[in-house]
């Protein structure tokens, strides 16, 4: 593999122009086909081989048209301290603000509290629903200014008046990716001293995610894509973009400081560090292509999404780069040494990664020992985590759509927020009223339940509906324990009536999620993790290596969800992340937190160790590949985790609670990852291995493609022309081939 890519990048050193118009060219048809695609996108949640799905599936076929996922509203009314609703001057205020919502192009139907029981018993608090032609991201945003007008004016008639449901859900707010970016560029500026350098990076990073980015536009329409699908390879792209292009341009100065020309500088810089680039791209692209074995496909879309973005960011990082490295000249290197060459850059003074290499390799018990013992306290909160999908009791409590969630506490009780919808397949009964009447009657006997609203019929009299309001809120193990009790009736209702009742609703939707996730959660485990040990037993021609990997993994991963507890969980630290409202941590952050942090993982222990294997290989004893690996991959290494970190960071600032909560996940993983395991944990424990680390059974090796990850078949074939092109001040008098 090193030969093969050694080639395409002196080829696209050679034919810059051409593969620099290709991308372009690919960057322009993708953004055409975003701008002329429509822009409607799919939320829809659904989880094939779960009861909520079987009910939800059972009602649109029972009930055609009265499942649509279209936007809805709820508009809730508060009367002054002392008054009711039903006082005249109320009454007219509400109807008033009806009146106007009926009005909306977009608006399908309104009702008033008064058409019904949508009022409490006090007649202080009721609310009017709304239903819309369209779903919410098709909403115009002249329907939304309508929607508060409409409710500003019963403010200003003295109403308490907020707005919940659907409606208020809007694409995720953009422009918290470039805090990210602009840290970003610090970091690259900082590491190269060289402007063309930095940019360099930032630039392919921006082409690979605005064509990745605008082709999922372009598709969404097609495949049914979540509007979050985007922002997620966006997060992904921007990051590992970045961090290929780093890895590669930092070897081209770092060959060019040996005395190589440029195109012999590219072409080797993408034949060692290109190959590192493969393979940890590849890991990326089969742990968040392994979200698939979960089954949900919202969450397998967006891993298909991400993981094409992935493989662009790769395919970007082996041909733009060099071209563009043949367009920038010496430019890439900082001033100092464009002015006085190469040789006054290597000072016999040992750098940062040396050091810091030797202090591991002087004590690695106690290194191995705090950094394993700093993780699991980290990790102890994730012990108690709590899985849940976001609501608006969720929300801001400054925001409206959280305000109408706690005044429809207030005045109808927790429980109304999450009401159970109970379907009753009555096909098979006798004598299907009946059979309703009975399952009403022994839905209401049950602990923890308000009420259960009559049966609702369908035309053909063989399915009905019913409405089961518990006293407790929906995300409480309470409300969940009455999931189970309504389930645990289904086999005496169906022997006594012939009714079969499945529960769904948003409620028992999010239970069925955590139960599925949960279940999916081992065999996802021993799907990527046994997929990625092989293929870095085929990188590193080792067993332990690949082993030590794969529990650095975990242990990181569980201590980043211990913090993620810790913060949106409990509230620590909450106001500096800006976490306004502590709940449940959202049902898919542990299995996608494994997936996306598995994946980036590997990307620093193949790039970090992978040099340490290159210098085994050329000779070195196993203390001093240690410090060779340091002495010129770690402060590359360190430079992409920051880099990495604060492109996830600058998430943290989204509006959205789960773009929030992934940004900080996978920017503290981040950290731990790379700082503690494989700065720390990973020298210590190869220190403790020496020779070890490296054994691979002679029977293995030789049953094993020869990758050459680490270059050396190609330092082999590049040996008689070494010096090759010498004289040539741009680099472009083609060397012997390889």
């Amino acid at each position: 593999m090193a030969t093969f890519l050694y080639r395409l990048g002196r080829l696209s050193f050679r034919r810059r122009w051409y593969f620099a118009l290709i991308w372009v060219l690919l960057l322009v048809l993708a953004g055409a086909g975003a701008a002329t695609a429509s822009k409607s996108t799919n939320n829809d949640f659904s989880i094939p081989g779960t009861e909520a799905q079987q009910a939800f599936d059972l009602l649109e076929k029972r009930f055609p048209g009265n499942t649509e996922q279209n936007a809805s509203a709820r508009v809730v009314f508060k009367a002054p301290e002392g008054q009711k609703l039903t006082d005249p001057k109320n009454k007219a205020a509400v109807e008033k603000v009806v009146a106007e919502l009926k009005r909306g192009p977009q608006v399908a139907m309104a009702v008033d509290p008064f058409q019904g029981q949508a009022v409490n018993k006090d007649q202080n608090i009721g609310y009017a629903s709304a239903a819309y032609k369209v779903k919410s991201m098709d909403l115009t945003e002249d329907t939304r200014t309508e929607l508060k007008d409409a409710a500003q004016h019963g403010r200003d008639a003295g109403l308490t008046v907020e707005v919940g449901g659907s409606v208020l859900q809007q694409m995720p707010e953009g422009g918290s990716e470039i805090i990210g970016i602009a840290v970003s560029a610090l970091v690259l500026v900082i590491t190269f001293g060289s402007l063309v350098a930095a940019g360099l990076p930032l630039l392919t990073a921006i082409i690979g995610v605005g064509i990745g980015v605008s082709s999922i536009a372009a598709l969404a329409p097609v495949l049914d894509l979540s509007a979050n699908t985007s922002t997620l390879a966006m997060m992904i792209g921007l990051a590992v973009g970045i961090d290929y292009a780093l890895f590669i341009v930092s070897r081209y100065r770092a060959e060019l400081a040996e005395g190589r020309e440029r195109e012999e500088a590219a072409g080797r810089a993408v034949g060692t560090a290109g190959s590192a680039v493969v393979f940890a791209g590849l890991t990326v692209v089969i742990a968040l292509a392994g979200l698939a074995v979960v089954n949900i496909p919202m969450l397998t879309k967006m891993g298909m999404a991400a993981a094409g973005t992935v493989t662009i960011a790769v395919l970007i990082a082996l041909s733009l780069i060099p071209a563009l490295l043949g367009f920038a000249g010496k430019q890439v290197l900082p001033r100092k040494i464009r002015k006085n060459g190469p040789a006054v850059a290597a000072g016999d003074k040992p750098n940062m990664g040396t050091r810091w290499a030797r202090v591991v390799l002087r004590r690695p018990v106690l290194v191995l020992a705090a950094g394993v013992i700093g993780l699991g306290a980290i990790a102890v909160p994730a012990a108690s985590l709590e899985l849940g999908l976001p609501d608006d009791g969720a929300a801001s409590k400054s925001s409206t759509q959280r305000k109408a969630y706690d005044l429809l506490s207030e005045g109808f009780g927790p429980g109304f927020n999450g009401p159970l919808l109970n379907v009753v397949d009555l096909k098979d009964a006798k004598d299907p009223k009946a059979a309703a009447q009975k399952t009403h009657d022994t839905l209401a006997k049950l602990d923890n339940v308000v009420m259960v609203t009559p049966a609702q019929f369908n035309k053909a009299g063989d399915t009905a509906t019913l409405l089961v309001i518990p006293k407790s809120k929906p995300t409480s193990t309470e409300t969940e324990d009455l999931v189970h009790a309504i389930r645990g009736e289904r086999a005496a209702l169906a022997s006594d009536t012939g009714a079969k009742v499945l529960v769904t609703g948003g409620t028992a939707m999010n239970i069925d999620v955590s139960q599925k996730l949960n279940d999916a959660l081992l065999p996802y485990l021993a799907l990527v993790v046994g997929l990625a040990f092989l293929l870095l037993i085929v990188v590193f021609r080792s067993i332990l290596v690949p082993l030590k990997a794969a529990l650095g993994f975990l242990l990181s991963v569980v201590a980043a969800l211990g913090a993620v507890v810790a913060v949106f969980q409990w509230g620590w630290l909450g106001s500096l992340f800006g976490v306004e409202e502590t709940g449940p941590i959202m049902s898919m952050m542990p299995i996608f937190m494994v997936g996306v942090v598995f994946g980036l993982a590997m990307d620093y222990e193949v790039f970090l160790v992978t040099r340490m294997r290159e210098a085994y290989v050329h000779g070195e004893r196993p203390g001093e590949a240690i410090v060779t690996g340091f002495r010129h991959g770690a402060r590359v290494v360190t430079a992409a985790a920051v880099i990495m970190m604060s492109v996830f960071a600058g998430f943290i600032g989204s509006s959205e609670q789960m773009i929030k909560m992934i940004g900080f996940g996978l920017a503290i993983a981040v950290f731990f990852d790379a700082f503690v395991v494989r700065m720390a944990i990973v020298p210590a424990v190869l220190a403790l291995l020496g020779k070890a680390a490296w054994w691979l059974p002679k029977w293995l090796d030789k049953a094993l493609p020869n990758v050459d990850v680490e270059g050396e078949g190609l330092q082999k074939a590049l040996a008689p022309s070494a010096t090759a092109t010498a004289g040539d001040p741009d680099g472009e008098r083609e060397p012997v081939r390889v």
